[in-house]
């Protein structure tokens, strides 16, 4: 029923999971560690080095290790081995763990129909726990636990530290209805803090059981105990009460930094770290990561933004295909964000990977880009992903066949219009209507994410009450006074660099927030657009 659905939304409880044995090939997965347990048989959780590969890796070792598995982990090395199990990250991960009889392979595997098989050949057994799409023909894994298998679309939300946390607990239930020991005190709730992590990181809709899972994840990590995540909140500045904004802004990027720059490793170690003197210097590490990560990538993006412009036209270019040898494969996938943003078309951006090109992809809606470039198989040495965003390694001589190609497709599926930007808006209302008793109101719709967005509105007739203050160590923010002549507000227009503030009489789009500054609250709007008031 309606109002029950909308309780459930409002109140998420943990105790309304779903079974994790509903997963598809869940048992076949557990029946199989089980043996691994009873045979004290050598384990090894082959991971990602994204946040949520790295995140949903330290929660397997972390609680198998607790119920009594021997389980090692191996994070694969994105500029090495490149994304996925791939036959060298296979090997590497087979001379380091030369013992290894079974692999779970988690946050990819999904396609990894040569290497599984390649792995059997080595008598290693192999599960996989993924949220990708599966290849045709999928893997000969022992099982592939993969909500797109789902015939219902059931689960299909989670990514897998979400998956991850299903495995731990059907582990869990099998462990406690045989009554063996460990099982009855483990705490699945400990959990959590790392879920809302990978969660949040990984840009999955907050719906379904993320719905349930992030909020309780969110307020585990704000009292986390665990040494690493305390290390890290203090480096990212992250104080009091943990939001998904700090874990998507903070707390995740300075995570992935360790896997764009040079290998996770120091990410895992990090969560994993027992004490403050292991974590400390761990966190540092990764906050100079992030620094460089950053400043890697704000040289890349002018490069191609200056490229793109140069020679871009909006009636031939429905995608954007631009790269150079020198660019870090570490950033490629930021910076295509950062060139859609500007110019709203289907973008890939290639980097460097020895004599060929490695890169990632984002997409509008309404262009499927896995899709387009299971068009362009024949011109590439290898591509995989989802609708949104993708990955594709190509020999440069290709790259101009690749773009004529891609352009072709778009020209076909998109309408011109899909490539103009649409701003939502939910609701219009006036400047007094927005208090701090309406803002807690709609926070009750929190966490705000991907298929849960924060509520969008838009106020007419406002002018400045005073000259806008431009803020920022590049005067990049602007902080705007607004009145419609009887109630006020503050708004801040974040990243608004040199473009044109507003003047006159004006209608804002804009999400309503609370400022907190020396312990005073206020309403503040987080200015999303304006435009000049019909006259």
């Amino acid at each position: 029923s309606e109002p029950a659905s909308a309780a459930a939304f409002l109140e998420p409880r943990l105790k309304t999971l779903a079974d994790p044995f509903l997963l598809p090939n869940m048992a076949a997965a557990v029946e199989r560690l089980w043996i691994a347990r009873t045979r004290a048989e050598p384990l090894v959780i082959f991971g990602d080095y994204d946040v949520d590969g790295v995140t949903s890796t330290a929660l397997l070792l972390e609680s198998l290790r607790a119920l009594g598995w021997k389980a090692e982990a191996y994070l694969p090395s994105r500029m090495d081995e490149g994304y996925g199990l791939t036959q060298e990250g296979a090997e590497n991960c087979l001379q380091k763990f030369p013992r290894t009889t079974l692999l779970l392979a988690v946050d990819c595997g999904s396609t990894a129909v040569e290497s599984i098989a390649w792995l059997r050949t080595r008598g290693v057994e192999v599960l996989v726990l993924d949220h990708h799409q599966v290849s045709n023909p999928a893997p000969a894994a022992v099982a592939l636990v993969n909500p797109q298998l789902s015939p219902d679309g059931a689960f299909v939300e989670l990514c897998s530290a979400g998956l991850a946390f299903k495995l731990a607990h059907a582990v869990v239930k099998r462990g406690r209805e045989e009554n063996l020991p460990r099982f009855a005190d483990f705490d699945l709730r400990s959990l959590l803090d790392l879920v809302a992590l990978g969660t949040v990181a990984d840009l999955v809709p907050l719906t379904g059981e993320n719905r349930i899972l992030v909020p309780a994840g969110l307020k585990r990590l704000s009292k986390t105990g665990r040494p690493g995540l305390i290390a890290l909140k203090k480096v990212a500045e992250v104080n009091g009460e943990v939001n998904a904004y700090a874990v998507g802004f903070q707390l995740g990027p300075r995570l992935n930094a360790a896997g764009r720059m040079e290998n996770a490793e120091a990410a895992l170690r990090l969560i994993l770290a027992g004490d403050a003197a292991e974590a400390e210097p761990l966190a540092i590490e990764l906050d100079a990561r992030n620094r460089e990560r950053q400043e890697v990538e704000r040289g890349i993006a002018e490069q191609a933004i200056g490229a793109v412009r140069a020679r871009f036209d909006p009636a031939r270019d429905f995608v954007i295909v631009e790269g150079q040898l020198l660019w870090h494969i570490g950033v490629v996938g930021i910076v295509a964000s950062r060139v859609l943003r500007e110019f709203y078309r289907p973008t890939l951006i290639l980097g460097g990977d020895n004599a060929a090109f490695r890169g990632s992809g984002r997409s509008v809606e309404g262009f499927d880009l896995a899709a387009a470039l299971r068009e362009c198989d024949d011109l590439l040495i290898r591509h995989g992903g989802h609708a949104m965003a993708a990955g594709v390694t190509v020999h440069p001589d290709k790259v101009d066949a690749l773009r004529d190609r891609l352009n072709t497709i778009a020209r076909r599926t998109l309408r011109p219009d899909q490539l103009q930007p649409t701003l939502r808006l939910d609701a219009e209302t006036g400047l007094a209507d927005i208090t701090l008793d309406t803002v807690a109101e709609l926070a009750r719709l929190e966490p705000f994410g991907q298929g849960n967005p924060a509520v969008q509105l838009v106020v007419r007739g406002l002018r400045c009450s005073r000259p806008p203050l431009r803020m920022g160590k590049e005067k990049q923010h602007a902080k705007l006074f607004v009145t419609d002549g009887t109630a006020s507000a503050e708004a801040v227009f974040w990243g608004v660099g040199k473009a044109a503030l507003p003047d006159g009489n004006f209608d804002l789009a804009a999400v309503p927030q609370v400022n907190e500054f020396n312990g005073r609250r206020s309403v503040q709007l987080k200015v999303l657009d304006w435009r000049a008031a019909a006259t």
